[in-house]
């Protein structure tokens, strides 16, 4: 019986760390998270940048983006954008690279990178084939795309894109987003405020309450 639940032990143990390392391996593929991505619409894309090697660092990344009439970077510490554009003015490609003195993106840790872009194209999904390199040199390519719903070795990002109803431009959509940030900040300190003043209001009261009642004794 106790060999029997030692087995089992070691069974489930097995299957839970296969689980774990089978999580960890599609963790550290280069992902895309593109929210609210819509056809002919704009969005901010975040590209996770997870490092995988344990003795080199993550010092460059490109991105190649489907000919996009805008694009923008977020500002970066430590790292230099190049938009990469085509004769018609069209942005095919971003990259990023660690400024000297910036030792880049170490094992075990990551980095995100963030885009403005659009209009997206009208299709189904975008497909961003991305370009990682290491310190010593390695170039690791993901630009694999899926095939029957099997995940390659090499997956290249991807976003799914919804049809759009909106149909707002990205700079519209950033203020909007600002604006309802702003509106959150202005309820916040009001609340805060109210709430203040009542703590002042009935900490004042219960001073009274006690001097009078020191007063009647």
């Amino acid at each position: 019986m106790h060999n029997f639940i030692t087995r089992g032990t070691g069974t489930v143990a097995l299957a839970a760390g296969l689980v774990l390392v089978a999580g960890g391996s599609a963790a550290a593929h280069v992902t895309v998270d593109a929210p609210g991505a819509a056809k002919g619409g704009y969005t901010v894309a975040t590209f996770k940048v997870p490092t995988e090697s344990d003795t080199a660092a993550t010092t460059a990344l490109r991105v190649a983006v489907p000919n996009l009439k805008s694009v923008r970077t977020e500002p970066l510490p430590g790292w230099t954008s190049t938009v990469e554009r085509n004769d018609k003015g069209e942005t095919v490609a971003v990259a990023w690279t660690a400024n000297p003195g910036n030792p880049g993106v170490g094992p075990g840790q990551f980095q995100r990178f963030v885009l403005s872009l659009g209009p997206l194209p009208d299709q189904d999904t975008v497909i961003f084939p991305t370009e990682q390199t290491y310190s010593d040199g390695k170039v690791v390519a993901w630009d694999q795309p899926s095939t029957d719903g099997a995940e390659p070795e090499r997956p290249a990002p991807s976003a799914t894109l919804t049809a759009n109803s909106g149909g707002h431009g990205g700079d519209h959509q950033v203020a909007s987003s600002e604006t309802s940030e702003s509106g959150h900040d202005t309820v916040a300190r009001w609340l805060g405020g109210l709430g203040l003043a009542l703590g002042l209001f009935g900490a004042a009261l219960g001073l009274g309450l006690v001097f009078r009642a020191r007063q009647a004794s």
